[in-house]
């Protein structure tokens, strides 16, 4: 039998301790139906809920999540699944270095006494924080790839990844992906006939392999640099026409190669690379928001070739225009809801 450590702290989600507690509940049920008839079969798994006090936390929304003692990490464990952080601004919970010393101390102890380490989303910066995803690929929260870079630049970061395992240490990406890292979990101790026993009745998709088509290319001009803020203006401005970096330095009066550093400097990106990203941003906002065609939407954001366009978007999204708009549309739920209306379902 498997023993899991669910790890919590103030600030995390709730849902991110009862979504795998169901899980694990759900895996220990589907094995013992499968024993023979007239014998039992022993739980896959048991679970502990801790805290570094053993008393309860609050959760972002403040229900209190209760918690069934301290942790410890001279006790056993077979995995710690460490619940994610739910901070607008990740600084704050990392800020309580008392707190976060203590949880680096014992996730080290617990990794060289051979437990497996699961985080998901804003729970990665603990793993990263005791320096155990350094040499390793690690991903996070799509919206937190470019700040976790930044701050851990030896820990190799695939944010378009939902999940990577990778010497004892799984990631998980964004908030629900705590679901599929509770499904790798039961695979990894159990074996891939409950995992997707398990997955196939909480409706659980495995299949979900990339974070790329949910994420937001573009932060807003949270900088201060005025010179790469008038840049992104005319490159807004400009959309549907050609681009050349020469142009744009020359109307702004200066070099390629200032415009070119001061990009990267503000943005972390080269002039062209935020002017796809900006314009496949728009191209997802029509394609959610408006029944419009992908030669329209190509020609909206500047590209008269489709075939570029078409390329391009699903490099950066994992899907192609036609599949993202199947799946994002508005406009196609808004259809979807009335023919089920009209033939009554």
């Amino acid at each position: 039998m498997a023993i899991i450590r669910i790890w919590v702290y103030d600030g995390i989600l709730a849902s991110g301790v009862a979504g795998p507690v169901d899980v694990f509940s759900a895996a220990n049920q589907f094995r013992a139906r499968k024993a023979a008839p007239g014998t039992t079969s022993a739980p896959a798994f048991a679970w502990r809920v801790e805290s570094l006090d053993g008393q309860p936390v609050t959760a972002a929304s403040g229900q209190i999540v209760h918690v069934d003692g301290k942790i410890d990490p001279r006790k056993r464990a077979d995995a710690v699944l460490l619940t994610a952080p739910f901070f607008s601004n990740i600084d704050e919970f990392i800020g309580r270095r008392e707190q976060l010393n203590a949880l680096s101390s014992a996730l080290r102890r617990q990794r060289k006494g051979g437990a497996v380490l699961a985080a998901y989303c804003t729970a990665n910066y603990l793993l990263a924080e005791a320096g155990l995803l350094d040499g390793r690929a690690a991903t996070t929260h799509w919206a937190r790839a470019a700040d976790f870079a930044r701050r851990y630049p030896r820990v190799e970061v695939r944010a378009q990844e939902v999940l990577i395992a990778q010497d004892g240490i799984i990631s998980g990406g964004s908030v629900t992906s705590y679901l599929n890292l509770a499904v790798r979990l039961v695979e990894t101790f159990a074996g891939e006939e409950l995992a997707a026993m398990t997955a196939k009745a909480l409706l659980i998709d495995m299949n979900r392999t990339s974070q790329a088509s949910f994420a937001t290319l573009l932060d807003e001009h949270g900088h201060t640099d005025t010179l790469v803020a008038r840049a992104q203006q005319q490159m807004e401005a400009t959309l549907q026409q050609g681009f050349r970096l020469s142009d744009l330095a020359a109307s702004l009066a200066v070099s390629e190669r200032t415009l070119n550093r001061r990009f990267k400097e503000a943005l972390g990106l080269a002039p062209l690379t935020y002017l796809q990203n900006l314009r496949i941003e728009v191209a997802k906002r029509l394609l959610e928001t408006r029944p419009i065609g992908l030669e329209a939407v190509s020609q909206r954001v500047g590209y008269g070739d489709i075939s570029t366009f078409r390329q391009l978007f699903k490099r950066k999204t994992g899907l192609s225009p036609s599949e993202y708009q199947m799946r994002f549309s508005r406009a196609t739920a808004e259809n979807g809801e009335a023919e089920s209306g009209r033939n009554g379902g």
